[in-house]
């Protein structure tokens, strides 16, 4: 059995292509040509999103006795977001093509410029990839052969258009017309969604769908404090819908306009060591990615450098990931200090202090901040589980097959039930049985359309990690039923109490 390598350069696209096929991500508004950046789940698709969400939901707040869950409105006063910081500097640097008309992130788009024997004889751009520097300079040597220009090229120095100089701007070329002149200085482009709250449209009804979730955490400290009964430290955690109003959306569910967000804040007392708790959330973060599936090996850690912190950062540690098309940020945990509650009380005029009792005195807490995309995630663990096998089929022909390893936890369907034949009225009937017991607690599939083979390729494409099949023993014998896994292809006897348990033990 050979296995295509899960890092071929046309993993992303088969991905997408069985994503679409199976059911797990549409386009959204499809049958009208799309919207940009946003995005359908299917019914399989809803199920792993649902089952990521509930794996989080259950070790992050109901197997820890010091966090708490909550759920906030999308829409919330318009004082929470200018206080946050968000109506000023929620921005990203945009540069427009005047030609075009495309926008792009001014730190998306590179450029160097072209040097020959020392002298700048012109310039390169090209949008950011895993290849930037490569391909900057594969655009400098393809600038110097048209022009026929003589001389030694020098090595590119790859620069993103916020770094440029007033006087380069129009001599850069534009990613879509390949010509300079057409574009203009960067410029602050905020990605919240403005809508309007009430009957009237003027500036005072003017608010915003929710950029990140954990705003509604900071509001409700107090709420939380006083009704929960918490004691520091102590979590308060968010599943929820956000909007940013990206310029370039791209890579799929990666960077989308309309996401999901898993976040938690992390209250710790003002004297608390702020770095080892931190250090603790990260190594929980990136156990807990492992937990579900993603190999230990596509994962890293990048160290936000002090330069590029927020000013009230004390330190911020993204979780990456190794997509098909780069390694980028998957889980992003912060140390925000007491930042935002000291915010919001300023600007409410509710203080958020805390009393502690073995001090006898209030004080505003620290946090820590896990925050992960679900849908970032959810494309992780589609990457990590594609393959492509050549097996053998029952005959002995050799047969490719695309499985998905998904981990029994997230998986879309848990286990799917096979009568061995659908015209014999005692196989449907024991496997009909059976697959009512087994809705009562897991997904369960039934399938009795084609030969076991044919079956058993369909539940390996959708990640469905075993398959029991109904046979004439079932009936005739002692019960048992032939349990077959997903991964080794290998099966066995199994009676119905090892069925359950086995389940129980893998999912749960």
């Amino acid at each position: 059995m050979s296995t295509q390598s899960a890092t071929s350069d046309n993993l992303m696209e088969a991905v997408v292509s069985l994503a679409k096929r199976r059911g797990f991500v549409f386009q959204s508004s499809e049958i009208y040509g799309g919207l940009n950046g946003f995005f359908d789940y299917g019914p399989l698709g809803v199920e792993l999103k649902k089952n990521i969400r509930d794996a989080w939901w259950r070790d992050m707040v109901q197997r820890r006795d010091d966090v708490v869950g909550i759920e906030t409105s999308i829409i919330m006063h318009p004082k929470v977001w200018q206080a946050s910081g968000h109506v000023e500097g929620f921005t990203d640097p945009l540069v427009d093509c005047k030609v075009s008309k495309q926008r792009f992130r001014a730190d998306q788009l590179f450029f160097s410029p072209v040097n020959v024997d020392g002298k700048i004889v012109g310039y390169v751009s090209v949008l950011e990839s895993e290849r930037t520097t490569e391909d900057l300079q594969q655009a400098a040597e393809q600038f110097k052969r048209k022009r026929g220009i003589q001389g030694e090229l020098a090595a590119v120095q790859p620069r993103d258009m916020t770094e440029c100089k007033p006087d380069e701007i129009a001599l850069i070329p534009s990613p879509a017309t390949g010509e300079p002149g057409s574009l203009t200085p960067p410029r602050a482009f905020n990605m919240m969604f403005e809508t309007y709250v009430g009957a009237l449209r003027d500036a005072s009804a003017v608010s915003y769908l929710r950029p990140e979730t954990a705003q509604g955490m900071f509001v409700d400290f107090k709420n939380v404090v006083d009704t929960g009964r918490v004691k520091l430290p102590f979590g308060i955690a968010q599943i929820g819908k956000s909007f940013r109003n990206e310029i370039t959306p791209r890579n799929f569910i990666f960077r989308s306009r309309e996401f999901e967000q898993m976040e938690m804040e992390y209250f710790i007392h003002e004297d608390a060591d702020w770095a080892k708790c931190h250090e603790e959330w990260i190594e929980w973060c990136r156990r807990w990615l492992i937990s579900i599936g993603l190999p230990e090996s596509h994962l890293s850690l990048y160290t936000h450098p002090k330069e590029k912190l927020s000013f009230y950062s004390k330190g911020t540690v993204d979780i990456m990931f190794r997509y098909p098309f780069g390694v980028q940020e998957l889980w992003g945990i912060a140390a925000r200090g007491n930042y935002d509650l000291n915010q919001h009380a300023q600007a409410s005029g509710k203080p958020q202090d805390i009393f502690d009792e073995a001090s006898k005195k209030k004080f505003v807490p620290h946090v820590i901040e896990p925050a992960v995309g679900v849908d970032r995630i959810f494309l992780a663990v589609l990457c990590a589980a594609y393959a492509e096998e050549e097996v053998k089929d029952e005959k002995g022909a050799v047969e490719k097959r695309t499985v998905l390893r998904l981990s029994p936890r997230i998986a879309p369907v848990k286990v799917a039930v096979f009568p061995l034949l659908k015209n014999k009225e005692a196989l449907v009937g024991r496997a009909r049985e059976l697959h009512k017991k087994l809705q009562r607690r897991y997904a369960a599939f039934y399938d009795d359309a084609g030969a076991i083979g044919r079956r058993y390729r369909r539940q390996d494409e959708i990640g469905t990690p075993w398959c029991v099949t109904i046979d004439f023993d079932t009936i005739e014998k002692d019960g048992t039923f032939t349990l077959r896994e997903r991964d080794s292809m290998q099966q066995r006897r199994i009676d119905e109490g090892e069925l359950m348990r086995l389940l129980d033990e893998s999912v749960y």
